[in-house]
């Protein structure tokens, strides 16, 4: 039963960062539409790169210690890709510079996006499957 909880902390956390991630979607294409304005923009965006990349992190951290090592492998890339972001300084979004780089910011946000569905689908997949298995043994 144990494998059941760890598989739907493993989903909780993936649904978290996906909603963070759309939620920084969802403000560039307000920004793109006009329907926000620049600062407001960068300062919604801002406030919650941190807390994904830390989520994301511990995802990684977490699957590692627990012994799922290709789920692990696969959010290594999502993970290098956001600690050389912090290292260079470049994950926050500039106000200056945002309409600049909007489409960039974007296709940055939806690689991400695709990376972490990935992740959600097979940990939703293990999440099934162990239950389904420890229905089987009673």
């Amino acid at each position: 039963m144990g494998d059941v909880w760890t598989w739907l902390l493993f989903f909780f956390i993936v649904i978290a960062i996906l909603i963070m991630l759309i939620f920084q979607l969802i403000c560039l294409s307000d920004l793109e539409f006009d329907y926000i304005n620049p600062y407001d923009t960068a300062s919604r965006v801002n406030k919650v790169v941190l807390p994904e990349f830390i989520t994301q992190g511990v995802l990684c951290f977490l699957y590692l210690i627990t012994g799922h090592w290709v789920m692990s492998l696969l959010c290594v890339p999502y993970l290098y890709y956001n600690v050389k972001l912090y290292m260079q300084r470049r994950h926050l979004v500039d106000v200056t510079e945002i309409f600049n780089m909007l489409n960039w910011e974007k296709k940055q946000r939806l690689f991400k996006l695709g990376n972490i569905v990935i992740l959600l689908l097979i940990s939703l997949f293990w999440v099934i499957y162990s239950a389904l298995e420890d229905h089987d043994d009673f």
